[in-house]
């Protein structure tokens, strides 16, 4: 059987891309650098002028395109019809402005290099449609997707998309006016435009009359493998038919998730086209990699240099004007300047567009070409940067006052969700507390609904006692994070040991550190409500309430005998306590009746384990 076959992907070089990949994105997140700039680095190790394993990387580019096919294919899927239609303006206004600005300026820098201005425009819109595939990475890794100002970037990015159809356009009339003819040149712009209105118009009926019917069709054969390839086929068809149509196949993907977006299938068509997204997303980053030309780059190193830190540089500019031009705070503005200081995929389209038209040469195709990937790959750097030395977000403290000469008869330190609802008992029984928190978006929120906190940090020893720490009766420490909590039992235990403690436990371990602590009580926050979840589970099989009641007493029983036992000899301690789901033997003569048995039998197995 023949492994490779002429112009295909080897076995032996598909278990390199795969190991490459596996290796380099975790070392490069353990490092905090992101699995982006992984994947970037395994392809150029991997690539021609690496260690030459891939020799054609335009041929694995154009294979894992459809990495980002998928990807906007998800990204659809969560951006319903009516949010995609409130976030009109953005993409209109705010995409349309940020692509001329950022594009005017380049292609000012261009001409001031020496470039024809026919070359410095398209050089210049080449750089400022920046990585749909790499700005979305990264703002997914940092939980930014589904913000609002996320939501902003990807409006500009779903701009960038589209303008590839007048910027190909553009190509042909630029090539006109230095007297170039071309087969591009011939079509008239309105007929560019004609098409693309016509392949979105047939992709939207498709999705709007066909598709639920027919996904529901073949949900009722109950093969699921044929449901696999249908969500497959309408990802990569619907990018097809796009192209076909002039748009990009990444705008077509998008369509298609946006109109199954309210499907009754929408779960099923993530779950089947999200592994082969990863690779595949994996695999892109890596033949960007790969497409670096070392050779060419280090011939001209330093106008490639300069091309880089200049052109970032007026992007980040643009990008930053432009957001703050529309209302963006700095942060955000400063944010979106990082994340779209680069180039993108669509430059190559461009690029090999306008090198065929006869608008730019070879060597500023090369030069260019390099400049983009390089900025690509140092994207996830200036990223990390931005985040590393952006001061956080100043939030208003308007209307918090901070805490100082309080007297409650209990004090919470801490008002996030467990500490409200331990509040409700107490003050049912118009105990006098007094509260304190640290987020004062938390603060301000809770006033709304008639809670009076205070700000101050309990892990401080003078904001305690400007709580009355040293007043009150009890301390209620229900602060989220276990190292806090411990610092702060760890204070009031020195400096106000009269009062009694209640800290809220994140897990067990927490809790036995807690009891070596010598708190008056502790709780891990999800126990009561998993036994009270277990019980609702109970009572749906049938059982009775008496069964129920006397299930979790004994449950909640074996827990505090077992963490007892940990507390004193270790955290194996008490395994006998705990109920497995694994079958083992039980010696017949210690068998008693079913429901006491199991636990009775249990211990007599250790025992006699313990005698051996």
């Amino acid at each position: 059987m023949a492994i490779e076959a002429d112009g295909g992907l080897g076995l032996g070089q598909a278990v390199a891309l795969l190991a490459a990949g596996v290796a380099a994105a975790p070392i490069f997140i353990r490092l905090g650098l992101g699995s982006v700039l992984g994947y970037l680095a395994a392809g150029l190790a991997l690539g021609p002028y690496g260690l030459r394993v891939i020799t054609d990387a335009e041929a694995i580019l154009h294979v894992a395109e459809f990495g980002v096919v998928m990807f906007l294919f998800l990204i659809g899927l969560e951006m319903r019809p009516a949010k995609l239609w409130a976030l009109r303006r953005d993409i209109f206004r705010v995409g349309a402005a940020h692509v001329a600005v950022c594009a005017g300026l380049l292609t000012l820098v261009g001409i001031a290099a020496g470039l024809a201005w026919q070359a410095a425009v398209v050089a210049a819109f080449g750089f400022s449609l920046s990585s749909t595939a790499i700005i979305m990475k990264m703002m997914e890794d940092a939980g930014e997707a589904a913000t609002p100002e996320g939501g902003r970037a990807i409006s500009i990015l779903l701009f960038e998309d589209l303008s590839i159809v007048p910027l190909l356009a553009l190509v042909a009339v630029l090539a006109s006016t230095m007297g170039v003819t071309s087969a591009e040149a011939a079509r008239p712009l309105w007929q560019t435009l004609a098409l693309a209105a016509g392949a979105i118009t047939v992709v939207f009926a498709l999705g709007r009359w066909v598709l639920n019917p027919l996904f529901a069709l073949l949900a009722r054969s109950g093969a699921r493998e044929v449901m696999t390839a249908a969500a497959l086929l309408v990802v990569l068809g619907a990018a097809l038919f796009m192209q076909w149509g002039g748009l990009s196949m990444a705008m077509g993907a998008f369509l298609a998730g946006v109109l199954l977006s309210e499907s009754t299938f929408r779960h099923q068509l993530e779950a089947d086209v999200e592994p082969f997204r990863g690779l595949l997303l994996g695999l892109f980053f890596m033949s960007v990699g790969m497409a670096l030309d070392v050779p060419a780059a280090l011939a001209n190193w330093r106008t490639v240099a300069i091309g880089v830190v200049v052109f970032a540089s007026v992007q980040a500019l643009g990008a930053y004007v432009v957001a703050r031009w529309f209302g963006a705070g700095r942060r955000e503005a400063s944010r979106r300047a990082a994340l779209f200081a680069q180039g993108g995929e669509f430059a190559f389209v461009l690029y090999a567009a306008a090198l065929t038209a006869g608008v730019i040469d070879a060597r500023l195709a090369s030069t260019m070409s390099a400049i983009v990937i390089l900025s690509m790959a140092l994207a996830p750097l200036v990223s990390i940067l931005q985040k590393r030395f952006t001061p956080a977000a100043d939030i208003s403290r308007d209307g918090v006052e901070e805490a100082a000469d309080l007297h409650g008869r209990v004090l919470f330190i801490g008002f996030g969700r467990f500490g409200q609802v331990v509040s409700q008992t107490l003050l049912a029984r118009d105990v006098d507390v007094s509260l304190i928190e640290t987020d004062v978006e938390m603060i301000q929120a809770a006033a709304r609904f008639g809670f009076k906190i205070y700000y101050g940090d309990g892990s401080r020893l003078d904001v305690l006692r400007a709580s009355g720490a040293g007043e009150a009766e009890a301390i209620l420490v229900c602060v989220e994070k276990p190292e806090t909590a411990d610092h702060i039992v760890a204070l009031v235990k020195a400096e106000f040991p009269h009062a009694k403690l209640f800290v809220r436990a994140y897990d067990r371990g927490h809790a036995l550190r807690l009891i070596s602590a010598g708190v008056d009580y502790q709780i891990r926050e999800t126990f009561e409500s998993a036994l009270a979840f277990s019980g609702a589970v109970m009572r749906d099989l049938g059982f009775s309430d008496f069964d129920i009641a006397e299930t979790i007493e004994d449950v909640r029983d074996r827990d505090a005998q077992r963490l007892e036992m940990q507390a004193a000899g270790g955290v194996e301690a008490g395994r006998s306590l705990l109920r497995g789901n694994m079958t083992t033997p039980q010696p017949t003569p210690l068998l008693v009746p079913a429901r006491e048995g199991k636990a009775l039998n249990e211990e007599a197995a250790d025992a006699i384990e313990d005698a051996d």
